[in-house]
Protein backbone atom coordinates (compact mmCIF):
# COMPACT_ATOMS: atom_id res chain seq x y z
CA UNK A 1 0.00 0.00 0.00
CA UNK A 2 1.15 3.67 -0.73
CA UNK A 3 0.97 6.53 1.42
CA UNK A 4 -1.65 7.96 -1.09
CA UNK A 5 -3.65 4.78 -1.01
CA UNK A 6 -3.16 4.44 2.74
CA UNK A 7 -4.32 8.50 3.18
CA UNK A 8 -7.23 7.59 0.80
CA UNK A 9 -8.39 4.88 3.11
CA UNK A 10 -6.93 6.19 6.48
CA UNK A 11 -7.69 9.80 6.73
CA UNK A 12 -10.74 9.48 8.16
CA UNK A 13 -10.58 6.72 10.76
CA UNK A 14 -7.45 8.83 12.09
CA UNK A 15 -9.08 11.75 12.45
CA UNK A 16 -12.35 10.52 14.05
CA UNK A 17 -9.91 8.72 16.36
CA UNK A 18 -7.70 11.40 17.43
CA UNK A 19 -10.88 13.85 17.73
CA UNK A 20 -12.79 11.69 19.84
CA UNK A 21 -9.74 11.73 21.96
CA UNK A 22 -8.86 15.46 22.22
CA UNK A 23 -12.09 17.17 21.91
CA UNK A 24 -10.38 19.25 19.23
CA UNK A 25 -10.86 18.78 15.09
CA UNK A 26 -8.12 21.14 14.56
CA UNK A 27 -5.60 19.64 16.35
CA UNK A 28 -6.39 16.38 15.50
CA UNK A 29 -6.53 17.28 12.13
CA UNK A 30 -2.76 18.57 12.64
CA UNK A 31 -1.49 15.85 14.03
CA UNK A 32 -2.73 13.43 12.16
CA UNK A 33 -1.36 15.48 8.94
CA UNK A 34 1.72 15.25 10.57
CA UNK A 35 1.77 11.56 10.61
CA UNK A 36 0.81 11.12 6.96
CA UNK A 37 4.15 13.81 6.42
CA UNK A 38 6.25 11.40 8.11
CA UNK A 39 4.73 8.51 6.40
CA UNK A 40 6.03 10.00 3.12
CA UNK A 41 9.77 10.59 4.68
CA UNK A 42 9.89 6.99 6.38
CA UNK A 43 7.86 4.25 4.04
CA UNK A 44 10.12 4.38 1.19
CA UNK A 45 12.69 3.35 2.84
CA UNK A 46 11.52 1.04 5.75
CA UNK A 47 8.84 -0.22 3.91
CA UNK A 48 5.07 0.00 4.44
CA UNK A 49 3.96 -1.39 7.57
CA UNK A 50 1.74 -4.11 8.30
CA UNK A 51 -0.79 -2.34 9.67
CA UNK A 52 -0.64 1.26 7.87
CA UNK A 53 -4.02 2.37 9.63
CA UNK A 54 -2.70 1.57 13.33
CA UNK A 55 0.59 3.21 12.73
CA UNK A 56 -0.79 6.44 11.19
CA UNK A 57 -2.97 6.72 14.40
CA UNK A 58 -0.29 5.53 16.78
CA UNK A 59 2.53 8.18 14.93
CA UNK A 60 -0.36 11.11 15.02
CA UNK A 61 -1.07 10.33 18.37
CA UNK A 62 3.30 11.06 19.08
CA UNK A 63 2.96 14.22 17.22
CA UNK A 64 -0.07 15.42 19.05
CA UNK A 65 1.95 15.10 22.08
CA UNK A 66 4.64 17.09 20.53
CA UNK A 67 2.24 19.61 19.47
CA UNK A 68 0.68 20.00 22.77
CA UNK A 69 4.06 19.82 24.84
CA UNK A 70 3.80 23.31 22.76
CA UNK A 71 1.08 24.72 24.12
CA UNK A 72 1.47 27.67 26.71
CA UNK A 73 -1.60 27.35 29.04
CA UNK A 74 -0.35 24.44 31.38
CA UNK A 75 -3.93 23.18 32.52
CA UNK A 76 -5.14 22.80 28.91
CA UNK A 77 -1.50 20.97 28.61
CA UNK A 78 -2.13 18.31 31.38
CA UNK A 79 -5.62 18.00 30.46
CA UNK A 80 -4.79 16.92 26.41
CA UNK A 81 -1.92 14.91 27.69
CA UNK A 82 -3.85 13.20 30.00
CA UNK A 83 -6.59 12.47 27.11
CA UNK A 84 -4.18 11.11 24.90
CA UNK A 85 -3.19 8.33 27.53
CA UNK A 86 -6.34 6.77 26.35
CA UNK A 87 -4.56 5.84 23.39
CA UNK A 88 -2.45 2.79 23.37
CA UNK A 89 1.28 3.66 22.54
CA UNK A 90 1.97 0.24 20.42
CA UNK A 91 0.16 -0.42 16.81
CA UNK A 92 -1.13 -3.85 17.95
CA UNK A 93 -3.87 -2.28 20.77
CA UNK A 94 -4.72 0.41 17.65
CA UNK A 95 -7.40 -1.89 15.82
CA UNK A 96 -9.38 -2.33 19.34
CA UNK A 97 -10.78 1.50 19.04
CA UNK A 98 -14.01 1.70 17.98
CA UNK A 99 -14.61 3.48 14.65
CA UNK A 100 -15.49 6.71 15.00
CA UNK A 101 -15.88 8.42 11.43
CA UNK A 102 -19.85 8.19 11.64
CA UNK A 103 -19.50 10.57 14.67
CA UNK A 104 -17.23 12.28 12.83
CA UNK A 105 -19.87 12.73 9.27
CA UNK A 106 -22.33 14.30 11.95
CA UNK A 107 -19.82 16.96 13.57
CA UNK A 108 -18.53 17.76 9.75
CA UNK A 109 -22.44 18.33 9.02
CA UNK A 110 -23.94 20.07 11.96
CA UNK A 111 -26.83 21.97 11.19
CA UNK A 112 -24.97 24.65 13.55
CA UNK A 113 -22.73 24.95 10.51
CA UNK A 114 -23.21 27.38 7.39
CA UNK A 115 -24.27 24.93 4.61
CA UNK A 116 -21.19 26.09 2.54
CA UNK A 117 -18.65 25.23 5.42
CA UNK A 118 -20.60 21.70 6.30
CA UNK A 119 -19.75 20.84 2.76
CA UNK A 120 -16.46 22.14 2.88
CA UNK A 121 -15.79 20.45 6.60
CA UNK A 122 -16.90 17.11 4.98
CA UNK A 123 -14.43 16.97 1.82
CA UNK A 124 -11.65 17.72 3.86
CA UNK A 125 -12.29 15.57 6.91
CA UNK A 126 -14.26 12.68 6.02
CA UNK A 127 -13.22 12.83 2.66
CA UNK A 128 -9.68 13.77 2.92
CA UNK A 129 -9.50 16.62 -0.22
CA UNK A 130 -6.70 19.22 0.60
CA UNK A 131 -7.75 22.50 0.77
CA UNK A 132 -6.99 23.12 -2.66
CA UNK A 133 -9.09 20.63 -4.25
CA UNK A 134 -12.43 21.74 -2.16
CA UNK A 135 -11.75 25.53 -3.28
CA UNK A 136 -11.20 24.29 -6.86
CA UNK A 137 -14.02 22.39 -6.83
CA UNK A 138 -16.32 25.15 -5.35
CA UNK A 139 -14.56 27.92 -7.38
CA UNK A 140 -13.10 29.73 -4.38
CA UNK A 141 -9.86 31.30 -4.26
CA UNK A 142 -7.75 28.94 -1.75
CA UNK A 143 -7.21 31.26 1.07
CA UNK A 144 -10.83 31.85 1.46
CA UNK A 145 -11.73 28.08 1.63
CA UNK A 146 -8.34 27.68 4.03
CA UNK A 147 -10.28 30.67 6.11
CA UNK A 148 -13.83 28.68 5.91
CA UNK A 149 -12.39 25.49 7.14
CA UNK A 150 -10.76 27.23 10.08
CA UNK A 151 -13.46 29.17 10.83
CA UNK A 152 -15.69 26.16 11.14
CA UNK A 153 -13.29 23.94 13.41
CA UNK A 154 -12.85 26.77 15.61
CA UNK A 155 -16.98 27.01 15.57
CA UNK A 156 -16.99 23.63 16.39
CA UNK A 157 -14.84 23.62 19.57
CA UNK A 158 -16.22 27.15 20.77
CA UNK A 159 -19.66 26.35 20.90
CA UNK A 160 -19.19 23.14 21.82
CA UNK A 161 -20.66 21.07 19.16
CA UNK A 162 -20.31 17.32 20.60
CA UNK A 163 -18.51 14.56 18.92
CA UNK A 164 -21.29 12.07 18.82
CA UNK A 165 -23.79 10.57 16.36
CA UNK A 166 -26.90 12.20 17.51
CA UNK A 167 -29.55 10.74 20.13
CA UNK A 168 -32.43 8.88 18.62
CA UNK A 169 -34.85 11.73 18.93
CA UNK A 170 -32.09 14.03 17.10
CA UNK A 171 -30.97 11.59 14.61
CA UNK A 172 -33.99 11.79 11.69
CA UNK A 173 -33.19 15.37 11.26
CA UNK A 174 -29.84 15.27 11.45
CA UNK A 175 -29.26 12.66 8.98
CA UNK A 176 -31.25 14.89 6.47
CA UNK A 177 -28.93 17.58 6.82
CA UNK A 178 -25.74 14.69 6.23
CA UNK A 179 -27.69 13.77 3.04
CA UNK A 180 -28.37 16.94 2.01
CA UNK A 181 -24.56 17.81 1.95
CA UNK A 182 -23.32 14.71 0.27
CA UNK A 183 -26.44 15.06 -2.15
CA UNK A 184 -24.82 18.98 -2.35
CA UNK A 185 -21.06 17.28 -3.22
CA UNK A 186 -22.85 14.83 -5.77
CA UNK A 187 -25.15 18.33 -7.87
CA UNK A 188 -21.90 19.55 -7.94
CA UNK A 189 -20.50 17.34 -9.77
CA UNK A 190 -23.18 16.33 -11.88
CA UNK A 191 -23.99 19.60 -13.43
CA UNK A 192 -21.44 21.94 -12.00
CA UNK A 193 -22.94 25.57 -11.41
CA UNK A 194 -20.30 27.42 -12.98
CA UNK A 195 -16.99 26.79 -14.99
CA UNK A 196 -16.24 25.02 -18.56
CA UNK A 197 -16.77 21.20 -17.67
CA UNK A 198 -20.38 20.33 -17.16
CA UNK A 199 -19.72 16.94 -15.15
CA UNK A 200 -17.53 17.05 -12.55
CA UNK A 201 -15.84 13.72 -12.61
CA UNK A 202 -13.82 13.82 -9.34
CA UNK A 203 -17.12 15.36 -7.28
CA UNK A 204 -19.44 12.45 -8.77
CA UNK A 205 -17.05 10.03 -7.56
CA UNK A 206 -16.55 11.42 -3.72
CA UNK A 207 -19.66 11.90 -3.12
CA UNK A 208 -20.94 7.93 -3.96
CA UNK A 209 -17.25 7.26 -2.02
CA UNK A 210 -18.89 8.81 0.93
CA UNK A 211 -22.52 7.87 0.29
CA UNK A 212 -20.85 4.18 0.60
CA UNK A 213 -19.12 5.00 3.60
CA UNK A 214 -21.82 5.98 5.45
CA UNK A 215 -24.44 3.44 3.95
CA UNK A 216 -21.86 0.70 5.40
CA UNK A 217 -22.13 2.68 8.84
CA UNK A 218 -25.80 2.80 8.82
CA UNK A 219 -26.62 -0.45 6.92
CA UNK A 220 -30.66 -0.32 8.09
CA UNK A 221 -31.04 3.33 7.37
CA UNK A 222 -33.48 3.40 4.13
CA UNK A 223 -32.93 6.89 3.18
CA UNK A 224 -29.09 6.41 3.10
CA UNK A 225 -29.59 3.58 0.52
CA UNK A 226 -32.02 5.25 -1.04
CA UNK A 227 -29.49 8.40 -1.69
CA UNK A 228 -26.79 6.46 -2.69
CA UNK A 229 -29.17 4.34 -5.23
CA UNK A 230 -29.91 7.74 -6.72
CA UNK A 231 -26.44 8.68 -7.39
CA UNK A 232 -25.64 5.82 -8.68
CA UNK A 233 -28.38 5.40 -11.48
CA UNK A 234 -28.11 9.40 -12.56
CA UNK A 235 -24.36 8.92 -12.42
CA UNK A 236 -24.42 5.60 -14.43
CA UNK A 237 -25.50 8.19 -17.61
CA UNK A 238 -21.94 10.14 -17.17
CA UNK A 239 -20.74 8.93 -20.03
CA UNK A 240 -23.31 10.21 -22.51
CA UNK A 241 -24.71 13.03 -20.73
CA UNK A 242 -22.08 15.48 -22.30
CA UNK A 243 -20.37 15.00 -26.33
CA UNK A 244 -16.37 14.57 -26.59
CA UNK A 245 -16.21 18.49 -27.31
CA UNK A 246 -17.89 18.96 -24.05
CA UNK A 247 -21.75 19.72 -25.56
CA UNK A 248 -24.56 19.07 -23.18
CA UNK A 249 -26.67 16.18 -24.47
CA UNK A 250 -30.33 16.28 -23.13
CA UNK A 251 -31.72 12.58 -21.30
CA UNK A 252 -33.77 12.02 -24.37
CA UNK A 253 -31.34 12.63 -26.52
CA UNK A 254 -28.43 10.49 -24.99
CA UNK A 255 -27.05 7.00 -26.20
CA UNK A 256 -27.86 4.33 -23.96
CA UNK A 257 -25.25 2.00 -25.12
CA UNK A 258 -22.95 4.59 -23.53
CA UNK A 259 -24.98 4.31 -20.02
CA UNK A 260 -22.79 1.88 -17.54
CA UNK A 261 -24.31 -0.57 -17.17
CA UNK A 262 -23.14 -1.60 -14.05
CA UNK A 263 -23.95 1.04 -12.47
CA UNK A 264 -26.93 0.47 -12.95
CA UNK A 265 -26.96 -3.27 -11.36
CA UNK A 266 -25.49 -2.04 -8.30
CA UNK A 267 -28.16 1.09 -8.31
CA UNK A 268 -30.74 -1.18 -8.49
CA UNK A 269 -29.63 -3.69 -6.05
CA UNK A 270 -28.75 -1.12 -3.24
CA UNK A 271 -32.41 0.43 -4.35
CA UNK A 272 -34.02 -3.05 -3.89
CA UNK A 273 -32.15 -3.12 -0.38
CA UNK A 274 -33.68 0.44 0.74
CA UNK A 275 -37.57 -0.83 -0.61
CA UNK A 276 -36.94 -3.97 1.64
CA UNK A 277 -36.71 -1.70 5.02
CA UNK A 278 -40.21 -0.39 4.05
CA UNK A 279 -39.32 3.11 5.17
CA UNK A 280 -40.04 5.20 2.16
CA UNK A 281 -38.55 8.83 1.53
CA UNK A 282 -37.74 11.34 -1.05
CA UNK A 283 -34.32 10.01 -1.67
CA UNK A 284 -35.91 6.68 -2.53
CA UNK A 285 -38.61 8.08 -5.20
CA UNK A 286 -36.24 10.21 -6.77
CA UNK A 287 -34.49 6.96 -7.13
CA UNK A 288 -37.45 5.25 -8.20
CA UNK A 289 -37.51 8.11 -10.98
CA UNK A 290 -33.98 7.27 -11.91
CA UNK A 291 -34.33 3.76 -11.79
CA UNK A 292 -38.08 4.25 -14.30
CA UNK A 293 -35.73 6.05 -16.68
CA UNK A 294 -32.80 3.40 -16.54
CA UNK A 295 -34.75 0.44 -17.33
CA UNK A 296 -37.02 2.34 -20.18
CA UNK A 297 -40.29 2.72 -18.11
CA UNK A 298 -43.34 4.03 -19.46
CA UNK A 299 -43.77 7.81 -18.64
CA UNK A 300 -46.71 7.29 -16.92
CA UNK A 301 -45.39 5.59 -14.41
CA UNK A 302 -42.36 8.37 -13.87
CA UNK A 303 -45.03 10.54 -14.05
CA UNK A 304 -47.03 8.45 -10.91
CA UNK A 305 -43.88 8.39 -9.07
CA UNK A 306 -42.91 12.49 -9.30
CA UNK A 307 -46.92 12.67 -8.38
CA UNK A 308 -45.67 10.40 -4.99
CA UNK A 309 -42.86 12.27 -4.47
CA UNK A 310 -44.39 15.87 -4.62
CA UNK A 311 -46.53 14.61 -1.29
CA UNK A 312 -43.97 14.19 0.71
CA UNK A 313 -41.59 16.73 -0.85
CA UNK A 314 -43.45 19.61 -2.22
CA UNK A 315 -40.42 21.79 -2.99
CA UNK A 316 -40.23 24.17 -6.21
CA UNK A 317 -37.95 22.12 -7.62
CA UNK A 318 -39.86 18.67 -7.33
CA UNK A 319 -42.86 20.68 -8.68
CA UNK A 320 -40.62 22.04 -12.08
CA UNK A 321 -39.40 18.25 -12.17
CA UNK A 322 -43.20 17.38 -11.96
CA UNK A 323 -44.13 19.25 -14.86
CA UNK A 324 -41.38 18.67 -17.39
CA UNK A 325 -42.41 15.04 -16.69
CA UNK A 326 -45.67 15.75 -17.56
CA UNK A 327 -44.90 17.37 -20.66
CA UNK A 328 -42.23 14.56 -21.76
CA UNK A 329 -44.80 11.96 -21.13
CA UNK A 330 -47.19 13.81 -24.03
CA UNK A 331 -49.26 17.07 -22.73
CA UNK A 332 -46.94 19.54 -23.00
CA UNK A 333 -49.85 22.17 -22.56
CA UNK A 334 -50.62 20.71 -18.97
CA UNK A 335 -47.30 20.53 -18.79
CA UNK A 336 -46.47 24.24 -18.92
CA UNK A 337 -49.34 25.16 -16.60
CA UNK A 338 -47.66 23.13 -13.92
CA UNK A 339 -44.97 25.20 -14.42
CA UNK A 340 -46.54 28.51 -14.52
CA UNK A 341 -47.95 27.41 -10.62
CA UNK A 342 -43.94 26.99 -9.46
CA UNK A 343 -42.91 29.81 -6.98
CA UNK A 344 -39.64 31.04 -5.69
CA UNK A 345 -37.45 29.89 -8.40
CA UNK A 346 -37.32 32.72 -10.09
CA UNK A 347 -33.20 33.11 -9.96
CA UNK A 348 -33.14 29.17 -11.22
CA UNK A 349 -31.78 29.17 -14.86
CA UNK A 350 -33.17 25.73 -15.27
CA UNK A 351 -36.88 26.91 -14.39
CA UNK A 352 -36.40 29.53 -17.49
CA UNK A 353 -34.15 27.08 -19.46
CA UNK A 354 -37.43 24.30 -19.03
CA UNK A 355 -40.30 26.93 -19.74
CA UNK A 356 -38.43 27.86 -22.66
CA UNK A 357 -38.28 24.21 -23.87
CA UNK A 358 -42.32 24.22 -23.45
CA UNK A 359 -42.32 27.07 -24.99
CA UNK A 360 -40.61 25.50 -28.33
CA UNK A 361 -42.60 22.78 -28.43
CA UNK A 362 -45.67 24.94 -28.42
CA UNK A 363 -44.20 26.93 -31.32
CA UNK A 364 -44.63 30.19 -29.07
CA UNK A 365 -40.72 30.78 -30.53
CA UNK A 366 -41.17 34.33 -29.13
CA UNK A 367 -41.91 33.22 -25.20
CA UNK A 368 -39.60 30.68 -25.86
CA UNK A 369 -36.68 32.84 -26.90
CA UNK A 370 -37.55 35.24 -24.34
CA UNK A 371 -36.75 32.24 -22.08
CA UNK A 372 -34.13 31.44 -23.10
CA UNK A 373 -32.17 34.58 -23.13
CA UNK A 374 -33.45 34.66 -19.14
CA UNK A 375 -31.88 31.07 -18.72
CA UNK A 376 -28.72 32.38 -20.28
CA UNK A 377 -28.49 35.56 -17.85
CA UNK A 378 -28.45 32.88 -15.28
CA UNK A 379 -26.02 30.65 -15.83
CA UNK A 380 -22.45 30.65 -15.23
CA UNK A 381 -21.67 26.79 -16.96
CA UNK A 382 -19.92 27.02 -20.06
CA UNK A 383 -21.63 24.31 -21.84
CA UNK A 384 -25.01 24.65 -20.72
CA UNK A 385 -24.50 29.04 -22.26
CA UNK A 386 -24.00 26.62 -25.44
CA UNK A 387 -26.55 24.95 -25.35
CA UNK A 388 -28.97 27.23 -24.76
CA UNK A 389 -27.48 29.55 -27.31
CA UNK A 390 -28.32 27.04 -29.82
CA UNK A 391 -31.78 26.59 -29.07
CA UNK A 392 -32.38 30.49 -28.72
CA UNK A 393 -31.14 30.51 -32.18
CA UNK A 394 -33.44 27.82 -33.14
CA UNK A 395 -36.09 29.39 -31.92
CA UNK A 396 -35.06 33.51 -32.89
Amino acid sequence: MTVEQAFREEWAHAVAILTRVLGDLELAEDAVQDAFATAVERWPAMGTPRNPGAWIVTTARNRAIDRIRREKVFQRKAELLGRLQELPAEEDDVSAIPDERLALVFTCCHPALSAESRVALTLREVGGLSTAEIAHAFLVAEPAMAQRLVRAKRKIRGAGIPFRVPPDHLLPERLRSVLAVLYLVFNEGYAATAGSDHVRDDLCDEAIRLAKLLAVLMPDEAEVLGLLALMLLQDSRRAARVTRDGELVLLEDQDRSLWDRSRIDEGLRVLERAASLRRPGPYQLQAAIAAAHAQSRPRSEIVALYETLALLDPSPVVRLNHAVAVALAGDVAAGLALLEEVQGLDEYHLLHAARADLYRRLDRTDEAAASYRRALELTANDSESRFLERRLAEVS
